[in-house]
């Protein structure tokens, strides 16, 4: 074999370029342009024992500068106890895959309900499915469900307010579904309400999808906002940081059809960006919409209790055509995650953890604002993320901050930076943090 690593025999090879007509492996691929392929060879050292390749990929590692976080924008760096990697790391749930079949997967079922339990009470919500890829994703396919809901309307209002990255994501999903996106703007960091009453006028609309806190950290009063929205006979989708609902009024609380978003911020690390998870949580008569499984706890014929997959309306179940999502299987480990961090911080436990974040972020922006070099974007209430104008360079800002170790910020304009604040976060590194840039 011309590469030992690879699975196809030369045999193979010739069999398959047979089948498909091609005289060459250059001739199979000559639809993708010259532009994007490779040319070269891979820098990749040559073969190594065990140890040596432990030894290389340590020192590889010593190449990351470890940053004390003040950013946020959708990945927050909460404190995951110990336990929690210890329950997750077992075998019987680090190996275990999809529940198909419910004799032989109580304790997958069993954790998955827990889950679902808890996301429901999180959020105020009725129901909640078995999880989602992130919060992104969840937000799309909630989108979708709006419009198979609404049946004849084909429009959905975005909030200039929501994440930019979730609305790529959605506009994206949209595309390739049919169905119209048109944003709301935003006035002084918030939703304008007289744009979405107008827009709700104009009828043909499925859903609005807001976010609390919103993008630039503001909690924003959503009062009427459902009582308007369905009046127009549409949705309210509701995006919301998870850890952030055990001290803010939740979705079910503001009247939301659909809650969803990312629970990334209930204690998963933000690992480089994942794996991540999305919550998906409804009003109960909205459940045969709702996209991925759902499962239910029941009794057995000796009268024990038992779980089973109670709907799975997906395309691997049911006419692809019929089908509500094609999720078709989430990062289950990451629900488990969750769960068990839910289960061990408990209510108080959330509660406080969200208010040393609250509390976290107003020091820092007060004694910020204190050095002179900043002022507020918008004078809004906020929660443990916000905004600031700064006269300088930020990308100078930030590249010195990072230079002493920390990560000051998200850019969110040419003059505007984003800090984030969590339970992690001591005054001591605070402090530091407001001293380098006092010096600056």
């Amino acid at each position: 074999m011309t590469y030992k690593y690879f699975p196809h025999t030369e045999q193979d090879i010739r069999e398959m370029l047979e089948r498909t007509g091609a005289g060459s492996l250059e001739e199979l691929f000559a639809d993708i342009p010259e532009s994007i392929r490779f040319v070269g060879d891979y820098d990749i050292p040559p073969a190594m024992s065990e140890m040596e390749i432990r030894r290389y990929m340590e020192e590889l590692a010593k190449c990351n500068t470890p940053l004390v976080c003040f950013a946020g924008a959708g990945s927050y760096d909460h404190y995951t106890p110990a336990v929690v990697p210890a329950i997750v790391s077992r075998s019987e749930f680090l190996t275990s895959y999809t529940p198909y079949q419910a004799e032989i997967s109580q304790g997958t079922l069993h954790y998955i309900f827990e889950y679902q339990s808890m996301m429901a009470e999180l959020t105020g919500m009725e129901v909640s499915n078995a999880s989602m890829y992130d919060g992104a994703t969840a937000t799309a396919e909630a989108v979708i469900m709006a419009v198979q809901a609404a049946k004849k309307a084909n429009k959905v209002l975005v909030s200039d307010t929501v994440d930019p990255k979730v609305r790529r994501v959605v506009d994206t999903y949209a595309k390739f579904h049919g169905i119209e996106i048109a944003s709301v703007k935003a006035t002084d960091g918030v939703t304008d309400r007289q744009e979405l009453v107008r827009l709700l006028k104009e009828g043909g609309v499925a859903g609005v999808v807001v976010q609390t806190p919103n993008y630039f950290g503001i909690v924003e009063d959503y009062t009427g906002f459902a009582d308007c929205i369905h009046d127009a006979k549409a949705l309210l989708i509701m995006n919301a940081v998870a850890a952030d609902l055990a001290a803010l009024k939740s979705p079910g609380e503001w009247g939301a059809d659909i809650a969803v978003g990312d629970a990334q911020s209930l204690g998963i690390p933000m690992s480089f960006g994942g794996p991540y998870l999305g919550y998906f949580c409804c009003t109960e008569k909205l459940i045969r919409k709702m996209p991925g499984r759902i499962v239910g706890m029941t009794t057995d014929n000796r009268g024990q209790r038992t779980f089973v997959l109670t709907l799975q309306a997906r395309e691997q179940h049911i006419r692809r055509q019929k089908a509500t999502s094609n999720i078709c299987s989430n990062q289950s480990l990451m629900a488990l995650f969750v769960t068990v961090y839910m289960a061990l911080m408990g209510k108080q436990g959330l509660q406080e953890a969200a208010e040393l974040s609250y509390q976290g972020a107003h020091y820092l922006c007060d004694e910020l604002l204190k050095t002179g070099k900043f002022r507020m974007t918008w004078r809004k209430p906020f929660f443990n993320e916000f905004c600031l104008d700064y006269d300088g360079d930020i990308d100078a800002l930030q590249r010195i901050c990072a230079q002493h170790g920390f990560m000051a910020g998200v850019k969110v304009s040419d003059h505007t930076v984003m800090f984030a604040v969590t339970e992690k976060r001591t005054k001591e590194e605070t402090d530091r943090l407001v001293e380098i840039i006092r010096g600056l």
